[in-house]
């Protein structure tokens, strides 16, 4: 598909089945994250919520079963947390870092700071101390809950005033109340939630602040469009620190009163044991877990659920059809970033299409620019702006000609055909997308630069079935050496660059493409016939 749009508006709202039309839409009361999930959770305390990863799989589970923490459990869970923290000298509008493997302590630990008022910190397990030293010298956080090896000695040393504990609240001590405990569930509306940091195409990571509100509205439009109720399980193996896993996963389940399995990893077999021992109606996934699914021998259990969804990188068309295929069903693709949560699926009913991430959610409005086809986007679940960047926040929007309020630049370029579907052509930014998490260019470049034998590295994104994009490097070769294969340069970088950023190809070339300022041009980098 071109970049044009063909016969539709350049401008264009959701149309879900049964919220048609509806660029604005009602947020559940009293308007945050936190009170709507309280309403949600307390009728009906005994039934399950979460199962931890840490329980073996058994028969499908009754109402208290062994290894379910029930929505009463849960709730009581993250007020307990809520007065610990409290006690340990936390307040409304301090930031937490919270990382660690997926388990029910983690998701309390994670609810208990929100309703508290404090501002979660989701950071990647997988980060190297450079990557961490940057989020902790950003948004100077009080306290980090992490449950990975070395890291609370690593982040007491970037900050000896910061309080460490485990996502279980090991180190807190016993939670003694000095001044009556907190006030739970207070926060409003417009009150941060959540820094997400994220890749842009210049300088270092940014800490995309989203409020109370915006996290509701994604939790809410992917709620109302995809048909989520309490009769939904979720087979969840994406990771917690993770728009996709935390925003869509965790609050969805939350907010719409269903359960979930979780997963700390992920496993073909676990997930296809999970969907059946557990009566699971939904799984949630990243291309390249699909595609390791796509060719299993019990692949057709997919097609038992209620819904398959696939974002965080593109879906090719061709895995989209192989797992219609064989499955019997066709996966909602669908389309969001760190700072919006979702903005666009494929429709629920109706058609599914191919290569397509589909129509705007409730409450999202859509527009191509006309100058290049960048998607804008606008509505409650865009995020508040980056934290202490207000130069980067004020050129992520773009003023609205009609003198509306002002559009978010996605940095993705746009085609909409006659039916107003969406299809995502390329990338104004040099983001690459792998295996469903951000790397940004210019941190691999500096890492593999340190290489005795790399006289200049450039790294861009290519196609990549299993991934998404694969993270390339060109490098000139430094006089006198030869070029490091691409195994020596992963294990060269691992100390400064988390796994997922390592490059999985190298490409020898005698000169980087720039243009007349000297710039390297990325889109010019082309792999060898």
């Amino acid at each position: 598909m071109s970049g044009s749009t063909g016969g539709a508006p350049r401008h264009w709202s959701a149309h879900v089945p049964g919220a048609e039309g509806s660029s604005t839409f009602d947020l559940p009361e009293p308007g945050t994250l936190v009170g709507a999930w309280t309403a949600a959770l307390i009728p009906e305390p005994d039934r399950p919520l979460l199962l931890d990863p840490s329980v073996a799989p058994s028969v499908a589970p009754s109402d208290g079963a062994d290894g379910w923490t029930t929505r009463g459990a849960f709730l009581d869970r993250t007020a307990a947390a809520a007065v610990r923290l409290h006690a340990a000298g936390l307040r409304p509008g301090d930031r937490v870092l919270v990382s660690g493997p997926s388990s029910v302590d983690l998701a309390v630990a994670h609810v208990a700071c929100l309703r508290l008022g404090l501002v979660v910190v989701p950071t990647n397990g997988s980060y190297m101390e450079a990557e961490l030293a940057h989020v902790v010298a950003d948004c100077t956080p009080s306290a980090a809950l992490v449950d990975h090896d070395g890291w609370a000695d690593l982040l007491q040393a970037l900050d000896g005033d910061l309080l460490v504990a485990t996502t279980s609240l090991d180190g807190l001590g016993d939670g003694a109340a000095t001044d009556g405990g907190p006030v739970l569930d207070a926060v409003g509306p417009d009150d941060p939630a959540i820094i997400g940091y994220t890749s842009g195409t210049t300088g270092r990571p940014k800490g995309a602040v989203l409020t109370q509100a915006n996290l509701l509205a994604g939790a809410q439009a992917v709620r109302v469009a995809w048909r989520w109720t309490d009769a939904d399980r979720l087979v969840l193996c994406l990771p917690l620190f993770h728009m996709h896993g935390l925003g869509v996963g965790l609050h969805g389940t939350l907010l719409a009163g269903a359960s979930a399995v979780l997963q700390a990893g992920y496993d073909p077999d676990a997930v296809l044991d999970a969907l059946v021992d557990h009566d699971a109606t939904l799984f949630f996934g990243v291309p390249t877990m699909y595609h390791r699914l796509a060719d299993h021998e019990r692949v057709s259990l997919l097609g038992g659920l209620r819904l398959c969804v696939a974002g965080s990188a593109p879906l090719s068309a061709d895995l989209h059809r192989r797992l219609a295929e064989a499955t019997g069903a066709a996966v909602l693709e669908r389309y969001g970033m760190t700072e919006t949560v979702m903005l666009v699926s494929n429709p629920y009913d109706g058609e599914r299409r191919p290569g397509s991430v589909g129509i705007p959610l409730p409450g999202v409005e859509a527009r191509l620019d006309a100058d290049g086809g960048e998607i804008l986007v606008r509505g409650p679940n865009v995020f508040a702006g980056y934290w202490e960047r207000p130069e980067a926040t004020a050129e992520a929007f773009a003023d609205d000609p009609d003198g509306g309020d002002p559009w978010f630049r996605t940095g993705d370029l746009g085609a909409v055909d006659d039916d107003g579907y969406l299809s995502i052509v390329g990338r104004a930014k040099e983001l690459i997308i792998s295996g469903g998490f951000n790397v940004y260019p210019r941190e691999v470049d500096d890492a593999l630069a340190l290489h005795p034998a790399v006289a200049e590295v450039a790294v861009a994104g290519v196609p990549s079935e299993e991934w998404g994009e694969e993270v390339v490097a060109w490098v000139v070769v430094a006089d006198g050496h030869e070029c490091p294969d691409v195994g020596v340069l992963r294990d060269f970088a691992r100390d400064h660059l988390a796994a997922y950023k390592l490059p999985r190809r190298v490409v020898p070339i005698d000169a980087l493409p720039r243009n007349a300022l000297g710039k390297v041009t990325r889109h010019e980098l082309r792999l060898p016939d």
